[in-house]
């Protein structure tokens, strides 16, 4: 596992992106999540590779994506922050009830990060919906839920965030970074 590289995991709008934000302002090395570029080049672009037209095609785009940015982040120094890791993409596909290639496995599994995973649980007083963001609150919860369950299953130690301002988050990542 890469002891530098460490992955937010979680359901939709539980503040992922913008603990990674404030982590980024801080001076940590970051790598935003690819589901939502995705979403916006598709959208640009007229492409059906979206979570509500072709999931198997936007799994597709987000294991490309996930796997470059991982390789580039080999380039930093110090620890990476990840808005999401390769093994999300196994978590998304299962909540869809789609079965996961033996490629998408692989990926997860050569593509390791710390062996602790901070998991963003679902908190409902900071959820929001938007453009990009559709899933509805049991949605969210359930796709918590898969994102543990995924993440344990290959072995990795989960942290739960607490629910506090993002101050308290970061500051709860940066004292684990420290660990």
């Amino acid at each position: 596992m890469s002891d530098r590289f460490f992955v937010v995991t979680g359901g939709p709008g539980a503040g992922k992106t913008s603990l990674i934000t404030e982590l980024a302002r801080r001076g940590i090395h970051t790598i935003p999540e690819s589901g939502r570029a995705i979403i916006r080049e598709e959208l640009q672009s007229g492409g059906d590779a979206l979570p509500w037209a072709d999931r198997t095609a936007y799994a597709a785009r987000m294991l490309e994506h996930d796997l470059r940015a991982y390789s580039a982040a080999q380039a930093l120094s110090g620890p990476v922050i990840f808005d999401r890791g390769i093994p999300d993409i196994m978590g998304y596909l299962a909540l869809c009830a789609l079965p996961v290639p033996p490629h998408v496995a692989r990926a997860a599994r050569d593509a390791c990060y710390n062996a602790r995973v901070f998991l963003a649980p679902f908190w409902d007083e900071i959820f929001t919906q938007d453009t990009e963001r559709k899933q509805t609150r049991a949605e969210a919860e359930t796709t918590c839920a898969v994102m543990r369950e995924t993440y344990a299953a290959l072995g990795y130690e989960i942290m739960e965030l607490p629910c506090g301002d993002i101050t308290m988050r970061a500051d709860f990542v940066e004292a684990c970074l420290r660990s």
